[in-house]
């Protein structure tokens, strides 16, 4: 991914209002992240442990999401994976994440959800350049390209959701 500044990031969110998206904290240390490392940029809210922001590349620009953890929920599994990157993780380490939905969907409360990375640094997992706190990584036969493009397209279909109209 390449570096993203201050304005990309505010602008690409799509579910949250603009006035939202300009006072939302943007991650410490913004000139210094592994920019080559990450597929997508994920981080969470120091003053607010109930939020989470995630901004990636798309076919039609920089999409980013506002993300909510359920109130007063944690895991009471010892182990869980992610489902975008697969990664194992202990107690809290996966979360359940869930977005409101873009547009007048999700201005009338409508949103969906996924369980992913806690600290949403699947592309650091992927690479072996983070660990998590206890679980780990599949042996898997697909090489780490395969595995990357894997966790871009569950990213993608987390996203479709987010954009996707409630029938009826």
């Amino acid at each position: 991914m390449e570096p993203l500044g201050d304005k990309q990031i505010r602008g690409s969110f799509v579910n949250c209002t603009k006035g939202e998206a300009s006072r939302l904290p943007l991650p410490r240390g913004l000139n210094e992240l592994p920019w080559d490392d990450l597929d997508f940029l994920g981080w969470r809210d120091p003053g607010a442990p109930d939020r989470s922001y995630l901004v990636t590349g798309t076919r039609d620009g920089l999409v980013g999401v506002a993300l909510r953890f359920p109130a007063g929920r944690r895991s009471i599994l010892k182990q869980s994976i992610c489902s975008l990157c697969l990664t194992v993780h202990g107690a809290n380490g996966v979360s359940l994440l869930t977005a409101r939905l873009a547009g007048a969907a999700g201005r009338q409360g409508h949103s969906v959800g996924a369980y992913m990375c806690t600290d949403l640094a699947c592309p650091l997992y992927i690479r072996g350049k983070k660990r998590p706190d206890s679980g780990g990584r599949f042996e898997e036969t697909l090489t780490q390209e395969e595995q990357i493009a894997r966790t871009g397209r569950n990213l993608d279909a987390f996203l479709a959701k987010v954009f996707a109209q409630p029938a009826g």
